[in-house]
């Protein structure tokens, strides 16, 4: 049998074997999954150990800053449900982020937790014994601020740091993204601070930093903390000393790597002192600097583990850091958005040293087992999969893996930080809200009706049910998703959370109707107690000059073109050959399964060379850069000074990166557009005219809320709940809080 032969034979058995292999799943009993699962999971569900600390699995919760301690820096009880309900979740280790060695001195963001004075350890012991109540364990993670200590700054003392910091290069592009009123929110601090001053430290400050950490680890070991971690990364003040593009110093503490460890060093020496031997103690640090060719090397990296290791370290815990000036760092460097980010680094490191490696960086549990197997780390970190679902751990050791709730990577958790909010999630409305949104039980059972299939309805119909309320979900097309199907298209791992919602109402006694409009008539003959509606917004073409023609589409005529559905609308602006195609394929399925969609577009789209997308928010934006990956010229033009609105900071400094790789142009300040012959015609910042080719234009803007369906409910004296984008355009983030809310209020 020739090569092509066998590999057309291997894709036509491929999908019988996947269908097979799923009915087999299916088909299996739970106690049967449950060993399967466990056998998939064995390495990463297995105990570990570090020092002396006997661990459940090797998952441990990542250090994340999450602005939730008071404002002393002492745990309440915000910040406390939030951690333990991490414990809860099934997690070995749970590592309380950024805990200040110094505060105020030396702390870098508001509502920082504290280990500076004795008055911290009772409520950390308290924290320490709910953690251990529910088998976890419990690590702070030491740190000072360094060249961004905030407090500092504001309160006029001067930064710690090995020198006052070179000139930038360039000044990046982290500011150019932010929108405006991000930009207000972030320097607000700035507004008040003086000159910043700088504190390159002497003999007596190197000692003073060794004292402060030391001292916080005997605070710790107090408490019944049963770990700490030396925060050696992130730019941060051994970061600073580390690195050769900041540390350039001339005596022992520069220079050489192991001059820029110097400080790292002796302060691991004297941790070790004040601990004793059987302490665990271990560092996070920088294994690379991304975005610069003059900052720390893996080779740099393995050099300072292996010393740190001699110095008396018993773990190593992997991350990286990058150019602060670029915004593309915060999504690269410790919370990367690629997958396995760090593993390749860390192998190298784990080949150098005989201790235990730590390695966070998109992995997920499938590849954790992998590469715990394969001896490349021990244990790996996860922050922002357990904010999306705290009890993953405890799902994969009960053989529930399909239960997972997933993170879908957009960075709404560290956005908040540079907002100066608090932590929280995108798809888990319950995370930094653990004291104030957890369900109720209510006084009665109530017949709710659920108008609407998206992300807002799904989620609303699954927390009633769980709440023991009789829930009808009325969705007026034949699937649920809603506008998150299609927009998983461009985004994919937006799918992730729709499938998720599809089982969760799927497992759940909720009386689904498919192809069915909620009307107030139908409420009334359901005798239902409250509505809630999740219809959706309005999604209308603006009056443009020439938005008739028959190369222009609305969101709804993408929305439409891309699932196949009222495609006589479009009978217009494409061919019936694509009309027919689009329909083979709803009627297969295949434009139900964003996979496929996002596969066959890369052949084969229905649109023209050269696009302009009139628009430029969250769903211009993900568009431009979906079709420039195919292939298309794509100019963006947006009427605002800033591209990206609805779309987390984070994830938008990694979206305009990418457009830019992609060559889309991004024009903003764009105003009185015209469209005519396949061109587009606006008005620049300046006010000049201009005027652009334009095989096909998309319309991307014009979204809003529409309450039409909850007003008519209300006028038929029914209670009703309006959630998500028909109550303003908020995407999976505003429905899914919209959802806890409304249940909480049911």
């Amino acid at each position: 049998m020739c090569y092509f032969q066998l590999r057309r034979r291997q894709n036509h058995v491929r999908p019988h074997c996947n269908k097979l292999l799923q009915r087999l799943w299916e088909s299996t009993d739970a106690k049967a999954q449950h060993v399967m699962t466990k056998r998939i999971f064995r390495h990463l569900l297995s105990p570990g150990r570090i020092n002396r600390l006997e661990l459940r699995n090797r998952i441990f919760f990542s250090p994340m800053g999450s602005n939730l301690a008071e404002e002393d820096g002492s745990i309440g009880d915000r910040l406390r449900a939030y951690y333990v309900e991490r414990a809860k979740g099934g997690a070995a280790l749970v590592t309380m982020g950024s805990v200040s060695v110094g505060f105020p001195e030396g702390a870098s963001n508001w509502r920082q937790e504290a280990i500076s004075d004795d008055r911290f350890i009772p409520a950390l012991k308290r924290l320490a014994d709910e953690i251990h109540e529910h088998g976890a364990k419990l690590c702070v993670q030491l740190h000072h601020g360094g060249l961004v200590a905030m407090t500092d700054m504001l309160d006029g003392r001067p930064v710690a740091c090995p020198n006052p910091p070179p000139a930038a290069k360039d000044s990046g592009d982290f500011v150019a993204v932010m929108l405006p009123e991000e930009q207000a929110k972030f320097f607000e601090p700035y507004a008040t601070m003086g000159e910043i001053r700088y504190n390159p430290l002497d003999a007596a400050g190197v000692d003073h930093i060794i004292d402060l950490f030391a001292a916080a680890a005997v605070r710790a070991k107090v408490a019944g903390i049963d770990a700490v971690e030396l925060h050696a990364g992130h730019g941060y003040i051994f970061s600073t000393f580390l690195s050769p593009a900041y540390n350039q110093r001339s005596d022992e503490f520069g220079g050489s790597v192991e001059n820029r460890a110097r400080l790292l060093i002796k302060t691991i020496r004297a941790v070790r002192a004040a601990v004793g031997p059987d302490y665990p103690v271990w560092m996070r640090f920088d294994s690379q600097e991304f975005l610069m060719d003059y900052g720390i090397t893996l080779d740099d990296a393995v050099a300072v583990a292996k010393m740190a290791e001699e110095a008396g370290l018993d773990a190593i815990h992997v991350s990286a850091h990058g150019d602060g000036n670029y915004g593309a760092t915060y999504s690269t460097g410790h919370a990367t958005h690629i997958r396995n980010g760090f593993v390749a680094n860390a192998a190298a490191i784990k080949a150098a040293v005989s201790i235990p490696v730590i390695c966070p960086g998109r992995i997920e549990p499938e590849d954790a087992d992998r590469f715990i197997a394969e001896g490349k780390l021990d244990f790996v970190t996860m922050g922002r999969k357990l904010l999306a679902d705290p009890h993953l751990p405890n799902k994969l050791a009960a053989g529930r893996p399909q239960d997972v709730r997933p993170c879908v990577y957009c960075y709404t958790c560290i956005s908040a930080i540079f907002n100066s909010s608090h932590i929280m999630c995108a798809v888990n409305p319950l995370t930094g809200f653990e004291t104030e949104r957890q369900p109720q039980q209510p006084d009665h059972r109530k017949v709710v009706l659920v108008a609407g299939g998206g992300p807002g309805g799904m989620s609303a119909a699954r927390s009633l049910a769980d709440n023991g309320h009789k829930v009808i979900l009325c969705e007026a097309t034949n699937r649920l998703g809603g506008t998150a199907q299609f927009a998983s298209v461009a985004y994919a791992p937006n799918q992730r959370i729709v499938d998720w919602l599809r089982r969760e109402v799927a497992a759940r006694p909720i009386d689904v109707r498919l192809n069915t409009r909620a009307t107030p008539e139908l409420a009334r003959s359901l005798g239902v107690d409250e509505v809630i509606v999740a219809t959706g917004g309005r999604r209308a073409m603006p009056p443009i000059p020439g938005s008739e023609r028959d190369f222009v589409f609305s969101g709804d005529d993408m929305r439409n073109l891309v699932l196949g559905q009222n495609l006589d609308s479009l009978a217009g602006k494409t061919s019936a050959a694509t009309r027919l195609a689009m329909k083979v394929g709803r009627f297969t399925g295949v434009t139900g399964r964003s996979a496929m969609l996002r596969l066959g577009s890369k052949a084969w789209m229905p649109l023209g060379k050269q696009v302009v997308i009139i628009g430029g928010e969250l769903v211009g934006l993900e568009l431009a850069e979906f079709l420039a990956e195919r292939g298309r010229k794509v100019t963006v033009l947006e009427e605002s000074s800033r591209v990206g609105k609805g779309i987390p900071l984070v994830r938008r400094f990694r979206a305009v990166d990418d457009c830019h790789e992609l060559g889309v142009a991004l024009l903003t300040e764009a105003s009185d557009f015209r469209i005519g012959d396949r061109t587009v015609t606006y008005r620049n910042a300046h006010g000049q005219q201009r005027t652009l080719h334009a095989d096909t234009v998309i319309v991307a803007k014009g979204a809003t809320g529409d309450e039409t369906l909850a007003e008519a409910m209300r006028d038929a004296g029914l209670i009703v709940h309006a959630i998500g984008d028909c109550s303003g355009i908020g995407y999976i983030e505003g429905a899914m809080r919209d959802a806890a809310l409304a249940t909480q209020a049911i």
